[in-house]
């Protein structure tokens, strides 16, 4: 049985949590609202202040949806309670960021600056010149517009100039070296 399916999820104090047909689950919460369309062969119940997934089967495919149905309401509880946020540095001579309104403006060593729009429910903050802070309260679109950013320059491993997670380590390779 899933280890993790299994477990029940708290549902806090201040948080609501509605189960319509086909399993459309929604979570409002302090921070706002989410709401998502699970897999429908999952049987999610409300239990006073917990819910829990059970499974119809053994089988594989409903044995990946049992956790990962399990994870996703998690993960949505926890966004309109705390929120979800990512960090990360520019690193690199003349290499910055700037926030004007709800456009990200980054200067990457390109003949021109990068600009990138905002989605919608994810908020950038810019620490000084050289960090970038994600936030959102949904942790799949705070991920993706982080690595989104991330991907306009991977950090390199000579120098380590790039736009990097500030939990990331750069292996670092040695240059080529003369006769």
């Amino acid at each position: 049985m899933s280890r993790i399916g299994r477990m029940p999820i708290a549902v806090p104090a201040g948080v609501t949590v509605d189960i319509a047909e086909n399993n459309q689950v929604t979570v409002k919460g302090p921070k706002g609202e989410l709401s998502r369309k699970l897999a429908s062969e999952m049987k999610i119940e409300k239990d006073g202040e917990e819910i829990k997934v059970t499974r119809p089967n053994d089988l594989k495919r409903m044995k990946s949806l049992h956790g990962l149905t399990r994870t996703l309401i998690n993960n949505m509880i926890i966004g309109v309670t705390e929120g979800y946020e990512k960090k990360l540095e520019v690193n690199g001579v003349g290499y910055r960021a700037a926030k004007q309104g709800k456009k990200l403006t980054l200067n990457l060593g390109f003949s021109h600056p990068v600009e990138m729009e905002d989605p919608e429910g994810v908020e950038v903050t810019v620490d000084g010149q050289n960090l970038i802070i994600v936030k959102g309260i949904d942790k799949e679109k705070v991920g993706q517009y982080a690595a989104e950013i991330r991907e306009k320059r991977p950090p390199e491993p000579y120098k380590g100039k790039g736009i990097k997670y500030d939990y990331e380590v750069i292996r670092r390779k040695a240059g080529k070296t003369g006769k």
